[in-house]
């Protein structure tokens, strides 16, 4: 009730929601009262409501028919909508039925019986009723003995499909068991001493994919959190903008694949005749009208531009045209996407694959459902409709109010928060530096000072003592321990140790859209956070463009941008606004990544092969690096370098050499 009569007056779905969590934690976790096992509502409209309680007998707190909330129909009204939401919201612990039917209030007799059938599976059994005792059936597939289980044949042939070696240490799971079942036999190990082939044979194999409440039970009993690493799902979201797709790809722990700007024309249209760009719900008529006319407008002249520079990029190629293949063909086809693709909207449309534990799944789903974004949110509500689909017992949390809920209202509330304060707080204007690329901080000061570090796994003492140990000695001592950790590297895959990972940078950037989009796959960093888009940092015009004769189109792009940008932000829509920015903005974002990472990303993304926008920038980080940190830089030596054949046999004759070297020293002699 308080839910629901308080809720009436918050008119922000989002605000209401957070005040649901937060009665729900002052009534059931700190003050302790018993949680219900189901609320149950019985929903009749407001007017009716009303004319009921005309009928109620005397009461003792009011001399009136109807108390201050019942005789206020407004409010009786606003009370029915938060109750539907509430159990719209909350399916789990909310259950609505609806007393009017065809426009009649049913019966006392039907809603009593509707009311039993809903609350008689939760009681528990009568006292006089005897339960029959279920005759166990006998498992095929081991068999239990004074000495522990055997397996019988059946077993071993169950095994031969469940796993890759019925006998080994090691091994992997088939097709056999779904993951699920697997999940949950993982979470029983830590309840039982025998090899876990014992356990599926004994408590799974005859009820694999059968017996939903054995796995949900052994899950709740014996998982914890860690149980949701063990099971993956694979989800798609089809027609994500390239606003949400960044939202999407924000977690660390979930593996993402996105359709490239750089290989495909994005000028199709679907069967409707529409082009690939996301129109946000919420509009105005009359300015959605206009937001659909400004896109199509700027996929018209992409369009135009990205055939026309492909010809003039064909016409001027030097390559024989007997020599003119696929893969040329394919290469034309990327110069021109890549000149012409800061022109898209972040509105366009893409599909993304993820890969995630049940864990990261769920933590997906919660940002998501907790974002302002109204497409980001109703992306999270449909991940977790689809995904409880196939991982029911893994998701069960992730809206009730004392879990997911308490985690959803918490974030949500929590950026409204900060929003607030920073408005009151901070000056209302874009900044005026426009430097691309700041190196705000790193750690330490000295790189030699990671010495220690180095030597640390190699050692007796403990890192107070290596530090002071190491402290007196000349420099050429600590260089030599330097070098020494880095090693002889043959290819950018060859990372120095984790002992890098207590050197940090932390970068101020400002790029177009279209390179973050690139570099935000970079995902083992300890922050990344980005501004909301705007086009007042300007574009860059690409050389080809120029060379080709569209910078008049090319800027025409820009220009229809920045006026539906400005109308959208007028009309109070900044979030939506973001759509109508292009790739080619520039944006702000930072960045905090250790040394071992930087080997990572600046050899990758400065090689030859890599797009011509980021491979400057990452240069650029390179160099600023190099000026605080010289040694490690020059150990990254792959960096603008493209791969190296002959190193990387010299890289597989050096290995050849170490297992030879292996085996002699391994005692009985060998022909090698």
């Amino acid at each position: 009730s308080n839910m629901a009569h308080q809720g009436t007056k918050f008119a922000n779905a989002e605000e209401r929601r957070g005040y649901f969590i937060w009665v729900d934690n002052l009534e059931f976790v700190m003050l302790g009262i018993p949680r219900p096992e189901k609320s149950i509502v019985l929903r009749v409209p407001a007017e009716l409501a009303q004319t009921l309680v005309d009928e109620k007998t005397e009461r003792s707190y009011t001399d009136k028919k109807r108390d201050l909330h019942e005789a206020d129909l407004n409010h009786l009204k606003r009370s029915v909508e938060v109750y539907d939401d509430l159990c719209q919201l909350f399916p789990k612990d909310f259950q609505r039925i609806d007393c009017v039917r065809s426009g009649k209030l049913l019966s006392k007799q039907v809603i009593n019986d509707i009311l039993w059938e809903s609350v008689q599976p939760m009681l528990p059994a009568s006292k006089n009723s005897k339960p029959t005792k279920a005759s166990k059936e006998p498992n095929p597939y081991v068999t239990k003995t004074s000495n522990g289980y055997e397996v019988t044949s059946a077993g071993e042939a169950f095994l031969s499909k469940a796993v890759t070696d019925v006998t080994g240490n090691v091994y992997a799971f088939g097709s056999k068991l779904d993951p699920v079942t697997i999940a949950a036999a993982m979470a029983r190990l830590s309840r039982r001493g025998d090899d876990m082939r014992i356990t599926i044979l004994d408590e799974f194999a005859m009820t694999a994919g059968k017996d939903e409440k054995l796995l949900h039970r052994v899950i709740t009993a014996y998982g914890d959190d860690s149980v949701q690493q063990l099971v993956g799902q694979h989800v798609v979201v089809e027609n994500a903008s390239n606003l949400l797709t960044k939202k999407l790809e924000w977690g660390r722990l979930a593996s993402y694949l996105e359709q490239s700007t750089r290989y495909i024309y994005f000028d199709q249209r679907d069967k409707n005749g529409r082009y690939k760009y996301f129109v946000p719900d919420d509009l105005e008529p009359g300015l959605k009208k206009q937001y659909i006319s400004t896109l199509d407008q700027v996929f018209e002249l992409y369009s135009d531009m990205v055939h026309k520079l492909t010809d003039h990029l064909r016409l001027a190629s030097d390559v024989p045209k007997s020599e003119q293949d696929v893969a040329w063909q394919g290469a034309i086809r990327a110069q021109a996407c890549d000149a012409i693709r800061p022109v898209l909207p972040v509105a366009t449309k893409s599909t993304v694959g993820i890969f995630a534990s049940g864990q990261a799944l769920e933590s997906l789903i919660m940002h998501l459902m907790s974002d302002q974004l109204p497409e980001a949110k109703k992306t999270g509500e449909a991940l977790l409709r689809e995904s409880r689909k196939v991982l029911p017992t893994f998701l069960e949390r992730a809206d009730k109010p004392d879990r997911g809920g308490a985690i959803i209202g918490y974030r949500a509330f929590t950026q409204k928060g900060m929003q607030d304060i920073a408005a009151e707080l901070l000056p209302n204007h874009h900044s005026d530096d426009h430097e691309a690329v700041r190196l705000a901080s790193f750690w330490p000061k000295n790189e030699l000072d990671l010495v220690p570090d180095m030597l640390y796994e190699h050692s007796h003492l403990s890192l107070k003592e290596l530090e002071k140990e190491v402290a007196s000695w000349p420099y050429e001592r600590k260089e030599a321990v330097f070098n020494a950790y880095m090693g002889e590297r043959f290819n950018r895959r060859h990372r120095p140790g984790r002992a890098l990972e207590k050197a940090h940078y932390s970068w101020d950037l400002l790029c177009d859209y279209g390179i973050f989009r690139d570099l935000q796959r970079h995902r083992m960093v300890d922050d990344m956070e980005w501004q909301q888009l705007t086009p007042r940092y300007g574009y860059d015009i690409p050389a080809l463009v120029e060379e080709a004769g569209l910078s008049e189109q090319f800027e025409q792009c820009f220009d229809l941008s920045y006026k539906l940008y400005d109308e959208l932000q007028k009309a109070n829509y900044p979030l939506e606004a973001q759509y109508a920015t292009l790739l080619g903005h520039k944006m702000r974002w930072k960045v905090t990544y250790n040394a071992r990472e930087a080997f990572h990303l600046h050899e990758l993304r400065t090689s030859p092969q890599g797009h011509p926008g980021y491979r400057k920038l990452v240069l650029q980080m390179h160099e600023k690096l190099a000026e605080v940190h010289p040694m490690l830089a020059e150990a990254m030596k792959f960096v603008n370098q493209g791969e190296d054949a002959a190193l990387t046999r010299l890289a597989a004759e050096r290995y050849t050499q170490a297992k030879l070297a292996a085996i002699d020293d391994s005692g009985p002699s060998v022909d090698k």
